[in-house]
């Protein structure tokens, strides 16, 4: 193949690229006019969180369990900032991002030294320790309560009959 065959195929598929994202903005501008917009913000938290979790396995090969605790820990900060501080919800996303960036650095840190199973089982681990602390920490407003309920929860999956 010659270099003006490569580039006729590199310039073509690059302008079905560029057609492809145009479309899709355009689909995301207009799409709050159908769609519940707090629906929408949520379908777009997750293809977010899809496309990372992506890049770590497709491109990476590593395999992490630590997505959710970043997310969780975005979420809990920016919303005890807004609340309990009263930062505007700007502000409030900012904050949640920079402590997930720290945690994000403190695991990456202890995990990225290691791979395959060592790696998922690292992330899990923190990943757990981190949902531990939400689920005790005073200021997550977990209630005693619910507490009852997921243990009750859990009970009840291990003793329910299986046929």
């Amino acid at each position: 193949m010659s270099n003006s065959a490569m580039t006729t195929v590199t310039s073509g598929s690059s302008r079905s690229h560029w057609v492809a994202f145009a479309i899709m903005v355009l689909a995301l501008a207009i799409a709050p006019i159908w769609v519940y917009p707090i629906f929408l913000m949520k379908v777009m938290c997750f293809a977010l969180f899809a496309c990372a979790f992506n890049l770590l396995l497709g491109f990476g090969g590593l395999l992490s369990f630590g997505h959710a605790m970043f997310l969780g820990t975005a979420g809990y900060a920016s919303a005890h900032a807004a609340k309990v501080w009263g930062l505007t919800p700007e502000l409030a996303v900012l904050f949640g991002t920079l402590c997930s960036t720290v945690l994000a650095y403190v695991v990456g840190s202890l995990a990225i030294r290691r791979q395959g199973i060592y790696f998922a089982m690292i992330t899990l681990a923190l990943a757990q320790m981190i949902f531990f602390f939400a689920l005790q920490a005073p200021f997550t407003g977990v209630k005693t309560v619910s507490k009852t309920c997921h243990a009750a929860t859990c009970l009840a999956c291990l003793i329910w009959p299986t046929t």
